[in-house]
């Protein structure tokens, strides 16, 4: 898979959006912090360890995620564009393959719009993961939302 972010159409993409009630520097940190982020990355129930987190371009991210039911999920990472605190895109080196872009976009003073995109090479790959991934990917965010109101600047 590329480390240019892909180019894809939207049957090829899973979208989450949401805004959040923090400034801008505070979301981008309980995404690039890994004290943070291994608190609430994942969906509800489940849990990190983390195995190395060089957030930079080119940079690797290894984790595990450990679920609620079915055990343990190997993730391997690397960060393909970090414009702080604009954006934070990844590619995927394990399965199943894809790559995430996120977005943060202030909206209002203390007010932060993300937006979470998978990125898939195709409409097979994505629509495979879609029937699962939508729900997750809000309890994802719900779990955020918890993380920030307990953070500071």
């Amino acid at each position: 898979m590329t480390s240019a972010i892909l180019t894809i159409t939207p049957d090829s993409e899973i979208v989450t959006t949401r805004v959040l009630n923090f400034p801008q520097e505070l979301v981008f940190k309980a995404w690039s912090t890994p004290e943070h982020l291994k608190n609430w990355w994942g969906p509800k129930g489940f849990t990190n360890t983390f195995h190395e987190f060089d957030f930079r371009e080119g940079g690797k991210w290894t984790f595990t995620m450990h679920g609620t039911e079915k055990g343990n999920y190997e993730n391997d990472v690397e960060f393909i564009k970090i414009e702080k605190p604009n954006l934070i895109a990844w590619k995927r080196h394990s399965k199943p393959l894809f790559q995430i872009s996120t977005t943060f976009e202030i909206v209002a003073e203390n007010q932060t719009k993300v937006v979470f995109k998978m990125l898939f090479e195709t409409e097979e790959e994505c629509q495979k993961l879609k029937p699962y991934v939508v729900d997750k990917n809000e309890e994802n965010f719900d779990k955020l939302e918890v993380e920030l109101s307990k953070m500071k600047l």
